[in-house]
């Protein structure tokens, strides 16, 4: 189960590793042609100008190549730690509240899932694309609340409804099949986000349940928490030229989220300080993975030419991708550990 969450959106990341390594070098004149234009670059640089002044202020060329990569922003790196502090926050603390309004909260938390995902990823329906989403989003909270007794299976249901539902949208809309393939991977990477928030729902239902929550979750946070502050402190070593993402700050988050885990399990009743720290730890990890896997989506079609998506979306796709695809983490850690 945990690996049909994780796939769709790992995935976004795969054609990024054809130009990790050594830049490649220009094509010759007898495969492409001459190299673009000076006025051609200066024009691309300036849309990148206008869609996000702040990337491009003060980018480092890199020797031999034309296009620079980008170096690691300190206050973007703490306002995305920020914000996630915030989603935790939100997350953890709703789970003390009622099952019916804890659905609210993360419905809530979809509707921004879906907004985000849809504006940083473009797909080429979406509005019909949105409207799966959010339709998704309403079932599977009604489901995880209302089922007696709590189970996923509601869930997946509604998932394959919105999948179909979703695919009808795509074939009848006015440009036909064109980039059909593509609208149906974002719709299927937006509804399993979706279902995958709703799954906390459910495990707030079981018992110890709310104590599962508090201390993946908080694990979770936690580590994209440390992770994006040691990338504002220190980015080293550097994961890849094109990622601006630092390797300490993901292996010390993790760690951190791991400690917090346990520590929270030694406060708690009726969790094991051990197991609390294994089921953190398998959050954390997942988390931190989406969260670099967005940010190596995005060098990707950085690379590629693409237009950037609208600044504040593309910055925090990575944390609600992370908590999105955590949160089936949590419940499967939840229940063979904790539970």
């Amino acid at each position: 189960m945990l690996c049909g969450f994780l796939i769709p959106v790992l995935s976004g990341s795969g054609a990024f590793w054809h130009h990790r390594g050594v830049p490649p070098t220009p094509p010759s004149a007898e495969d492409h042609g001459a190299r673009p234009p000076a006025a051609d670059q200066a024009a691309r640089r300036r849309r990148r100008e206008e869609a996000d002044p702040v990337d491009v202020s003060d980018e480092w060329e890199v020797p031999g190549r034309s296009e620079s990569w980008p170096p690691v922003r300190r206050l973007v790196s703490l306002g995305i730690a920020g914000f996630a502090a915030l989603l935790t926050v939100g997350l953890v603390v709703g789970a003390q509240t009622r099952h019916e309004s804890y659905a609210v909260v993360i419905f809530g938390v979809q509707v921004l899932f879906v907004a985000v995902w849809v504006v940083a990823s473009r797909p080429p329906a979406p509005r019909v694309v949105a409207a799966v989403g959010i339709a998704v989003a309403i079932g599977t909270d009604v489901a995880a609340v209302l089922t007696r007794p709590a189970s996923l299976a509601p869930l997946a249901y509604v998932t394959a409804a919105g999948f179909i539902v979703g695919v009808v949208g795509q074939l009848t809309r006015p440009a036909g099949r064109q980039r059909v393939t593509e609208s149906l991977g974002s719709s299927l990477v937006v509804t399993l986000g979706v279902v995958a928030f709703a799954s906390v729902v459910v495990l707030s239902r079981e018992v110890r349940g709310t104590q599962a929550i508090v201390a993946c979750i908080a694990a979770a946070g936690i580590a994209i928490l440390v992770a994006r502050i040691t990338d504002a402190v220190v980015a080293l070593p550097r994961i890849a030229p094109q990622v601006p993402r630092g390797g300490a700050g993901v292996v010390l988050g993790a760690m951190v989220g791991t400690a917090a885990a346990g520590a929270i399990g030694n406060l708690l009743d009726g969790i094991t300080p051990l197991w609390s720290a294994l089921a953190g730890l398998a959050t954390a990890i997942v988390a931190l993975m989406v969260d670099l896997s967005v940010g190596y989506a995005e060098a990707s079609r950085r690379i590629d030419g693409d237009e950037p998506a609208l600044y504040l979306a593309r910055h925090i796709q990575g944390p609600m991708g992370a908590f999105a695809f955590a949160a089936p983490a949590a419940y499967v850690a939840s229940v063979l550990l904790l539970l």
